[in-house]
């Protein structure tokens, strides 16, 4: 332990590595880190001979399932996914393509009756992304056991913007196909549907369908980004990202929403592999000492799960070093909402 943070290395990392320092400095700044980016060579661009682009924003109640059908309609995972409400904290980009189509997705913040600052700022972010985009989906999860406050509220606010919306009837796989058909009776009376899906994201049912749709309905114009970019997040963000997955996902109630994740350094070596060194920051000593576990065997386990992603994802040997730091107020830093692309002062 140094500098007052605790540290987990993964053990698998070979020392003939060159370069590679068993140690990562507080004060490092991030200039250094700006040689991690890949260089992109140039390449022919594939240009449709009737091209089509446009942005879809999903919108919903927290856990509706957005992040699940935006990685589904992908085809790769580019936005983390937990059984916990308002894990998605910022606007997610992704990119696919179908036919001459690029439909660029907006993945949103559930959108919810905020508390708190982040709360504010997570639920702004979402009704922006819906105000920018060509078409909104409003996704439901039709499990519930009826029309929720917070979907009750998003409908509401489409009226007072006068938006049109498609209605998107999620995890259709865990209700009797009669309470389906009385949930989209309910919700074509509410007058701002112009048509009704019925698909299970996790199961890819009826996906395909959804996908077909939108594609049609994208305006004419040029793409805005390159065949095989699938989204616009920074390849750092994104790590951080599925290692804040993990932790969701392991520390489930014991940590709600107390601890975010930051990749610090991002080095590349000629063998191939790639050192990502993150910080995991919580609130209070107590929250620190959850995030460790036991002789460090929570960290560990955490650090096993978010590398062995990360290397499928990345393809190529990753070294993982997670530090465990107290910072007792980081949900009023303004550095981590710009860091979000959310806004620090949202009301």
């Amino acid at each position: 332990m140094t500098d007052g943070r605790d540290k987990f290395e993964d053990d698998d990392f070979d020392d003939k590595d060159e370069g590679v320092s068993e140690s990562v400095d507080e004060g490092a700044d991030s200039g250094a880190e700006e040689g991690a980016e890949e260089a992109v060579a140039e390449e022919a661009v594939y240009v449709p001979e009737n091209p089509r682009c446009g942005f879809v924003a999903l919108v919903g109640a927290p856990n509706a399932g957005k992040s699940t059908l935006l990685n589904a309609m992908v085809g790769s995972k580019v936005s983390i996914v937990s059984s916990k409400v308002q894990t998605t904290r910022t606007r997610v980009l992704g990119i696919t393509i179908a036919g001459d189509s690029q439909i660029i997705f907006v993945d949103t913040p559930g959108i919810f009756k905020p508390k708190r600052r982040l709360d504010r700022a997570m639920v702004a972010a979402a009704w922006q992304g819906a105000e920018d985009a060509d078409l909104v989906g409003l996704l439901f999860d039709v499990s519930r056991r009826g029309i929720d406050q917070d979907t009750q509220g998003i409908i509401a606010r489409l009226k007072e913007q006068g938006r049109k919306a498609i209605l998107i009837l999620n995890k259709i796989d865990l209700v009797p196909r009669e309470k389906l058909l009385g949930l989209a009776d309910s919700f074509n009376q509410e007058g701002i549907f112009t048509d009704i899906f019925m698909l299970s994201a996790s199961t890819g049912d009826g996906v395909e369908h959804l996908r077909g749709f939108l594609a049609a309905r994208m305006p004419e114009g040029p793409w805005h980004y390159p065949e095989d970019q699938i989204s616009d997040m920074p390849m750092r963000l994104l790590a951080a990202e599925i290692t804040r997955e993990k932790l969701f996902q392991q520390l489930h109630q014991e940590l709600p929403y107390a601890a975010t994740v930051e990749t610090e350094q991002w080095e590349e070596f000629e063998n191939g592999s790639v050192k990502i060194s993150q910080v995991v920051y919580v609130q209070r000593d107590s929250q620190k000492a959850i995030v460790l576990g036991k002789q460090g065997t929570r960290i560990k386990a955490l650090g096993q799960a978010a590398r062995t992603e990360l290397e499928e994802m990345l393809e190529q040997r990753v070294h993982l070093m997670l530090f465990v730091k107290v910072r007792e107020d980081w949900e009023n830093d303004p550095e981590r909402y710009e860091a979000w692309n959310l806004d620090f002062g949202a009301s």
